[in-house]
């Protein structure tokens, strides 16, 4: 992440509709932008910040090694959760045949990313369950991210 000034008193290499402003190096592209995630036929992840509020205006860059083509029909993509502090990041396998993780799409992963998210924040769905939520937490993420049977299901199998 760098400071928000990075962009004063230079030109941007291009200026999206939206404002957002790009400046282009060797190694990579810095973004100033008030809006992250899906942009065009782009995922742009903001990290860094610890107050992350959506509208505010913040500099970001990316290495171009770190630019992938989105296939959607290859599963290349699986998810790491960190139970600790309830986060949960999608992860690109750059390896060939990675039999360590079950792979998924991108909007798979992005679709139990935000089931897994929900999960962090809502108790509402434990309180059927005469059982610690946490322990049952951990039992239906690792169930999301190592298939692909619905929620409901994983669910309804607790």
């Amino acid at each position: 992440m760098k400071d928000i000034n990075f962009f004063k008193g230079k030109s941007a290499h291009y200026q999206s509709k939206s404002g957002s402003l790009y400046l282009y190096t060797k190694q990579g592209v810095y973004r100033y932008s008030n809006h992250w995630g899906r942009v065009a036929n782009c995922r742009w992840k903001i990290s860094g910040i610890e107050k992350y509020r959506s509208q505010d205006y913040y500099v970001g860059y990316a290495n171009w090694s770190d630019f992938f083509p989105l296939n959607n029909a290859e599963k290349s993509f699986y998810l790491d959760v960190d139970y600790s502090v309830g986060k949960t990041k999608i992860i690109r396998s750059r390896e060939e045949n990675n039999t360590a993780h079950f792979l998924m799409t991108s909007d798979f992963a992005h679709q139990r990313l935000k089931q897994i998210n929900a999960l962090f924040k809502d108790y509402k769905w434990a309180k059927y369950f005469d059982e610690d939520i946490d322990e049952l937490r951990v039992r239906l993420i690792d169930n999301l991210i190592s298939s692909n049977t619905s929620i409901q299901e994983l669910k309804r199998n607790l």
